[in-house]
Parts: structure tokens; C-alpha cells; sequence
């Protein structure tokens, strides 16, 4: 007994209670769900296999293994000694873990679950907490792809009474950025193709890691076609290749850009797209002022809100075309230089004062339905947007132009007559009255200047009288024509319906109207007669010479001559 004492003490050493102890052992056999182990005492340890292996998968293990395993209790009620395989790697991990903290160096760990705050880490046995904080630069959306991956972690805090540690993957992450960064700024120069992930997105860019230090990519620099938010052509995580536009040494900045590696669709934009060339295009944006239409993918023109609407005059482009609307323009301008192209849209589809001109020439017959009816005419629907007008003195013959004008009603349909058209000005004449001829017509080709003309009274004014000539034309005789002696001029010495005869001064042929004088019928009877019949120098008078004249009249009447 003495010397298996001596024995003891030199295997375990003097103090035999040594219970929380890591020891060495060797497996006996294998009993379902425990191995047995001898450690070299007076009975073996069952030590359950789920200990020797990560959840979910099977131990291997086989009788005679070498392992070292963690005394809980050197007898527990039924004399056994107690065992834990997985104290023990706890212990080793914790005494590796703090040689690898107080020499600062970086561990190997397993992120494998979620707490309250943060995340469990598993150190080689040891579990650690690594704060939400602390586990990237920036903050992580989803951990998920960071999990069950053997990653290196930088000890913050351990505590080995209390079994805490507090890990960080930031740290290490800042680390190695640091030494990137250094190694990448140092060779950076401007033109510099680099390969990139995107790392963040926002309304007026992209940041992209280059792999240790971040650059901006503006929304502007990722494509030559127009681009209104970075996502719709980038997304988190994406690869690209990026070439460095500009790198402030000082404040460590770099701008990138991805359109700069791609060719540039306006060289030689001018021979792609010569002016009065016709092209489709896709609507990409609507301003107060126009809207943009791209032609290809990086090359935009503007079509401009007065070349929009040959007939839509100051409404908004929006009420027009819509974004995304495919549309047909015409190429006005091309300046390659300032890369600004003019479009029309209106100059494409034709201008419809000239598509009416070729189909209805004057002295067509259209019909369309009044649209508008205003104090001087109709306006009358020739085309889905434009509009004909029959002025007051085109809608009839006889009747007066506000009757005539009463007569007719908004949405009514009516022929008219193209009287004119104004592709300049827009406009285009029309007449209804002259769907028919005029009953004037033969008279007015009848009566020349001159001419002595018989007329009705039909109107006393103060500065004249209207008559009617042939129950057809107006006449009008101005005052100082009523009569040659100045005291006769006086227009209410006449009555409505007398008849009287005038000279024919003038004639409108166009508002059938004759200006006539009595007056000059006159002189013209004193002249003839004093030719006829004598000059007050051969000793007759004035009166006897006119009364010569007028028996003569008299006795030619009588005789029917």
C-alpha cells in the first residue's frame, strides 16, 4: 500500500483532490451513447459522445484513442469518476485564448448564434459574445452569409472567473483595411482600371470598396444613358469594374466612374443622326420646358414645349406624352459638341395646315360640325385639332349678317366652301354663301362706272341716303351728293320707297355695294344740255337752255323714244 501511494503521488502529486484538473485518458470501449475512459485511476469515466462532436453529426471515435478530459468529481454517489470532454477543451481554448489576448494576437472563431445584442462565438470551445456593433465596418442587414464560417476575431475583454469574453471582427476588419488602404492609396493613380464591389447606395451615388478603401461612384459616372437613382442599374454586392476619375491625395478621396470604360455613344452622333433625319425614341423624362427622348442608350435630344403640338398651344409636355412613350421625332439641330440634339415631335407627324391645304385646295367642299360661335363668324371642325372660319359677311347673300348668324347653333353640322388657306398664319377661310351663286352676280357685271342708275329709298341718314338698285344691291349717296346746289343737299327732303336716279361712282363688288351721286348727274344733264341747245354766251339764259332741254325730254317721252 505504501508504495502504490508513492506511486500515486508522483503520477497525480501529493494532493489527490484533484477534482477540476485536465487529465489525460484513454478509451476503453464504446457504450451506445458513452465512451468509457481510463484515466489511470481506480475506476473509469463514461463520458457521453455527443461531447466529442458539433451538434448534428456523429462522433469518430474508437477504442484506444488518446484524449484529454475534465475531472468535475474524482466519485460521484456510485463511486464513478466523473468526466467532461467538453470542460476540457474549454479549459485548453481559455488558456490558449489568454496567451493569444496578452500577445494581441487575433483568434479563429465560429459565429453560431443570435442574442439579445449581438452573437455567440465559438473560440475552440470556448463561447464568446460579439456585439452587433462589432461585427462589420458598416451595419450588417443580414449576418446570415457571416455564419458557420471559420473567421478571425480580435479579443476585447475576457473575464475567466466570470466566463466572459467579448470578441470583435470590426477591429480586424479595420486592421486589414488600414494595411489595403495603405498599400492600395500608395500606387493609386488617376486612369486606373480597379475591380470593386458595391458596398453602399445612395440618391446621388454609389460606394464602391476597392478592397480596403472605399470610392465614390456619382449616378452621372455609371452609364452614358440618363439614370435617375444609382439602383436601377446597381444593386448591394454587385462586381464592377470601375476606372479611378480623380484621387485628392490630401483628403484621400476617390471618384470613379463606369461609363468611362464603356465607348461613347456620341462620337459621330451628327452623321448617326442628321438633321431632318426621322428617328423613334423612348421618352425618359418631362420637364416645364419639354421632354427629353432617347434615341440610344447614352444619347438624349430635347423636344422642345413649342415643338410638341402643332395645335396644343401653352399646355404642360406632360399632358402630351408620358414616360416611356415610344415616339417618332425629327432631328432640328445637332451639336455634337455641347452633346445637345433638338427634336421635334409636331415637324414628324406633319403639319396638319398642310396636310388640309393638299387634301381641300380652295373651292372644296367640306362639311364639319360648328365648334365655336362668336360675334364675327363660325368656327367649324376640319381636322381632329384644327378649325375653319366663316366670317359674318361669308354665311348669306341677302340676309343681314347678324340674322343670318342667329340662325345656326353650336355642334350643328354644316357644309361650307373653302374660300382660303394660310399655312403660315394657320388659318384657313371658309364661306357658306358661297356654296351657292350670287344673285347679284349678273347685275354687278351689268352695271359699269358711270352708269345712271334707278334707286328706291331705303334708309334716311344724317350723313345720306341708302337706296336699292334692281331690289339687289345697295346704294348709297353721301349727302354733298343729294343734289348740285348746296341748299338742296338735305337728306330728309327724301321719303323711304321714292325713287331716285344717281350716277354710279364707285363699285365694291364684294360687299355688292354701289356708291352713286345725284349730284354728278346734274352737272353731267347741265353740261349736255348747254351743248345741245346753246351757251348763255349766244344771248340765251340758263333757264331758257334747261328748259329747252327738258321739253325735248318730254316730247321724246311722249313718243316712246
Amino acid at each position: 500500500m505504501e508504495d502504490f501511494a508513492a506511486l500515486l503521488d508522483e503520477t497525480l502529486g501529493p494532493d489527490t483532490g484533484f477534482a477540476g484538473s485536465v487529465v489525460t485518458g484513454r478509451i476503453v470501449r464504446i457504450d451506445d451513447d458513452y465512451a468509457v475512459v481510463d484515466v489511470g485511476l481506480k475506476s473509469e469515466g463514461r463520458v457521453p459522445l455527443k461531447e466529442f462532436a458539433p451538434p448534428g453529426q456523429k462522433a469518430e471515435l474508437k477504442p484506444g484513442d488518446t484524449i484529454e478530459l475534465f475531472v468535475e468529481r474524482y466519485e460521484d454517489k456510485d463511486g464513478a469518476i466523473v468526466l467532461s470532454r467538453e470542460k476540457a477543451r474549454r479549459e485548453e481554448a481559455w488558456t490558449n485564448l489568454e496567451k493569444a489576448a496578452n500577445a494581441g494576437q487575433r483568434v479563429n472563431g465560429i459565429i453560431f448564434g443570435r442574442v439579445k445584442g449581438g452573437f455567440t462565438v465559438d473560440l475552440g470551445g470556448a463561447v464568446a459574445f460579439l456585439p452587433g456593433s462589432q461585427v462589420d465596418i458598416r451595419p450588417v442587414r443580414d449576418v446570415g452569409p457571416l455564419m458557420g464560417q471559420s473567421q478571425p476575431f480580435q479579443i476585447l475583454k475576457m473575464d475567466r472567473a466570470r466566463g466572459n469574453i467579448v470578441v470583435s471582427r470590426r477591429a480586424v476588419l479595420e486592421e486589414t483595411r488600414a494595411e489595403q488602404r495603405a498599400e492600395l492609396v500608395q500606387g493609386l493613380k488617376e486612369g486606373m482600371i480597379l475591380d470593386g464591389v458595391v458596398k453602399n447606395i445612395t440618391d446621388y451615388g454609389a460606394f464602391v470598396d476597392l478592397g480596403g478603401v472605399d470610392g465614390l461612384l456619382h449616378v452621372t459616372d455609371i452609364a452614358w444613358r440618363r439614370i435617375n437613382h444609382p439602383s436601377e442599374a446597381l444593386e448591394i454586392g454587385q462586381k464592377v469594374k470601375v476606372q479611378v476619375i480623380r484621387f485628392n491625395q490630401e483628403t484621400q478621396r476617390i471618384s470613379l466612374g463606369m461609363k468611362q470604360l464603356m465607348s461613347d455613344p456620341w462620337d459621330g452622333v451628327a452623321v448617326k443622326y442628321p438633321v431632318q433625319g426621322k428617328f423613334s425614341g423612348r421618352v425618359t423624362n418631362i420637364t416645364d420646358y419639354g421632354a427629353f427622348v432617347e434615341l440610344e442608350p447614352g444619347v438624349e435630344g430635347l423636344v422642345h414645349v413649342s415643338e410638341m403640338s402643332w395645335t396644343k398651344k401653352n399646355v404642360h409636355p406632360g399632358k402630351i406624352v408620358a414616360t416611356s412613350q415610344e415616339v417618332e421625332v425629327l432631328i432640328l439641330d445637332v451639336d455634337e459638341p455641347k452633346r445637345r440634339i433638338s427634336l421635334g415631335l409636331k415637324q414628324a407627324q406633319g403639319n396638319p395646315w398642310d396636310v388640309f391645304y393638299e387634301k381641300n385646295p380652295p373651292g372644296s367642299v367640306i362639311e364639319g360640325e360648328i365648334r365655336n360661335i362668336t360675334e364675327f363668324g363660325l368656327f367649324v371642325a376640319v381636322g381632329p385639332d384644327i378649325d375653319g372660319m366663316v366670317h359674318l359677311s361669308d354665311l348669306s347673300w341677302d340676309q343681314p349678317a347678324e340674322v343670318a348668324l342667329a340662325a345656326y347653333q353650336k355642334g350643328e353640322t354644316v357644309k361650307a366652301k373653302v374660300l382660303d388657306v394660310d399655312v403660315e398664319k394657320e388659318r384657313i377661310s371658309l364661306g357658306i354663301k358661297q356654296l351657292e351663286a350670287d344673285p347679284a352676280a349678273e347685275v354687278l357685271d351689268r352695271v359699269r362706272k358711270g352708269d345712271i342708275v334707278t334707286g328706291i329709298v331705303s334708309k334716311i341718314e344724317a350723313n345720306g341716303v341708302e337706296v336699292r338698285v334692281e331690289e339687289i344691291l345697295t346704294g348709297f349717296i353721301r349727302r354733298a351728293e343729294l343734289a348740285r346746289d348746296r341748299q338742296d343737299q338735305r337728306p330728309e327732303k327724301f321719303a323711304v320707297g321714292e325713287k331716285i336716279d344717281a350716277r354710279v361712282m364707285q363699285i365694291d363688288r364684294a360687299a355688292r355695294r354701289l356708291s352713286l351721286s345725284v349730284k354728278d348727274k346734274e352737272v353731267q344733264e347741265e353740261r349736255e344740255a348747254m351743248r345741245d341747245y346753246g351757251t348763255s354766251d349766244s344771248g340765251a339764259s340758263l333757264g331758257d337752255i334747261l328748259g329747252a332741254a327738258i321739253r325735248r325730254q318730254r316730247e321724246m317721252a311722249s313718243k316712246g323714244e
